[in-house]
């Protein structure tokens, strides 16, 4: 569903009059200065002859010299006088005349009138000029106007992407063909957009209408349909907001699906891979956690645990990697599933502890722990919150520096129970804060000197979100890092998952759903 665009005329604006088959305006000048000399000649001839009359009854008569000097000399001197006076006053008539002329495309030999001229500037004529050269060509406004909407459309039509306008309400008042777009039961139309754990168009526009005269924003990688869907295209959407305007909301859609689908694609056959490596790798764990417990403790071992715990290590974040992986492949089709329960938060650090330390102690990092054990329950799926510990933990080791200390500690805050992670390190900028939690993105300079894959924050956030939780970063350069999350006490929401079967707050696996976007990136 398109809006098209019409040239439409002001309402200051009179329809253009049809010029052709008239005379054309240029000729009415002369024409009236003319008629004006020929008249104003006429009556001071008339006035002559009255003066005439009145000598002869004064008994100048004809037969005397003086009579016709007298009438000649009034005659000529009034003529001129008249005629001078006339000229100043019609010349105002005149340059707006020549104005008109000129705005009707006519040729003429009148220079174009100065509104700044200084006879001009003591009273409104010259504002009265200015106003006419403001006015439209007469003769070509429809044609101009209409010339410029084909040229916007037709340059619309060469996007990759399009224009849509909403109103304060969210309601879509015009989209071009580039739109992604749905029409529901009642006939309307409705932006057709697939958010993930980012602030939806609809709820920013709610909020900033409540706070805001003007607000721009930009999303990344918003697609229209789910990961396998046929058709799916991929956008980075600018939007500008402007109180009270006749277009609240403008839209920018650019669509880099092209450059965007690869990486989805490429993620499908990763996931499909990591799939059938996952049991073979839960193996060899399982071997080296054996063969780990067999020669520990025995004289003349030590360079082999040491060995041992460097491959556990590695096996272990191999595994991990698998399981982001093979989550972000079901939460992008919206089927990752969080089952939450009531859970002891060190019980679930407990359940990854010796994995965490034996990866710092291998890469030479200290680990500070600080998670009371009389802590509040919290409504946690404990196999996804282990993988939110190991993905954050890990992500401190990598960027703190050798000997560097990472802290993690756990409190009670306002019905929610807080996490922080914080690592000594190199710290991030404010640039790449805004980044972080989206898929594969990755700094340049961690793409050079740290190995990664760019969707462990990324998935992190989605299940701290599914946990009805927030998480943020705070970040210093060469001062460190902070990751804070919240999941919520198991009291507050007992009665909301008692409500439901499958013991879900049911804000991943319902695939109408959207996550709210509640995280903030400072500096």
């Amino acid at each position: 569903m398109v809006a098209q665009l019409q040239p439409k005329a002001s309402p200051h604006q009179p329809p253009a009059p049809q010029l052709n088959d008239k005379p054309p305006i240029r000729n009415y000048w002369p024409y009236y200065q003319r008629q004006s000399i020929s008249l104003t000649i006429l009556a001071q001839i008339l006035a002559t002859t009255v003066l005439g009359g009145s000598l002869l009854i004064t008994g100048i008569g004809t037969d005397r010299l003086e009579f016709w000097l007298i009438i000649m000399a009034a005659l000529v001197a009034s003529s001129l006088i008249n005629i001078f006076i006339m000229l100043l006053i019609v010349a105002p008539f005149r340059d707006v005349l020549t104005a008109i002329t000129r705005m009707a495309g006519e040729p003429t030999d009148e220079a174009l009138p100065n509104p700044n001229a200084r006879n001009y500037e003591k009273h409104g004529f010259g504002t009265l000029l200015q106003y006419l050269y403001a006015l439209p060509s007469a003769t070509h406004s429809d044609s101009n106007e209409a010339q410029s909407v084909e040229r916007f459309e037709a340059a619309l039509r060469r996007i990759r992407g399009g224009i849509a306008i909403l109103d304060e309400s969210g309601q879509l008042l015009y989209a071009t063909d580039g739109v992604p777009q749905t029409i529901d039961s009642d006939g309307n139309a409705h932006l057709e957009l697939v958010f993930d754990s980012r602030e939806t168009i609809s709820e920013w526009l709610a909020s900033v209408a409540q706070h805001e005269v003007h607000a721009d924003r930009i999303w990344l990688r918003v697609p229209d349909k789910l990961v396998g869907e046929e058709n799916r295209r991929i956008y980075n959407i600018s939007a500008s907001y402007e109180q009270g305007s006749s277009a609240p909301l403008t839209l920018l859609f650019f669509d880099n699906s092209d450059y965007y689908q690869p990486e989805d694609d490429q993620l499908d056959f990763i996931a499909f891979a990591a799939h059938e490596l996952r049991g073979p790798v839960t193996v060899i764990r399982g071997y080296l956690d054996v063969f780990a417990q067999e020669i520990a403790g025995q004289p003349g071992q030590q360079e082999t645990e040491l060995l041992l715990s460097r491959l556990i290590v590695s096996a272990n974040r191999l595994g991990n990697y698998i399981s982001n992986i093979l989550n972000v492949s079901r939460y992008d089709r919206r089927h990752l599933q969080v089952h939450l329960s009531e859970q002891s938060l060190a019980a679930i650090y407990d359940s990854i502890r010796d994995d965490m330390s034996l990866r710092a102690s291998s890469q030479n990092r200290k680990l500070s722990v600080n998670i009371p054990p009389d802590l509040p329950t919290v409504a946690a799926d404990p196999n996804t919150l282990s993988e939110v510990f190991a993905n954050l933990i890990d992500n401190a080791i990598k960027y703190s520096h050798e000997g560097g200390t990472v802290t993690i500690s756990a409190n009670e805050d306002r019905g929610m129970v807080r996490v922080d992670v914080i690592d000594r390190g190199i710290g991030m900028p404010k640039n790449v804060m805004r980044n972080l939690f989206h898929k594969f993105y990755r700094s340049h300079r961690s793409r050079e000197t740290v190995a990664g894959t760019g969707i462990g924050l990324y998935i992190t956030k989605a299940i701290i979100e599914s946990h009805g939780g927030t998480i943020e970063v705070q970040s210093e350069e060469g001062k460190g890092t902070t990751f804070r999350f919240t999941v919520p006490i198991y009291a507050t929401v007992a009665d909301q998952l008692a409500a439901r079967d499958d013991g879900s707050l049911g804000l991943i696996t319902n695939p109408q759903a959207t996550i709210s976007n509640h995280a903030k990136y400072r500096g």
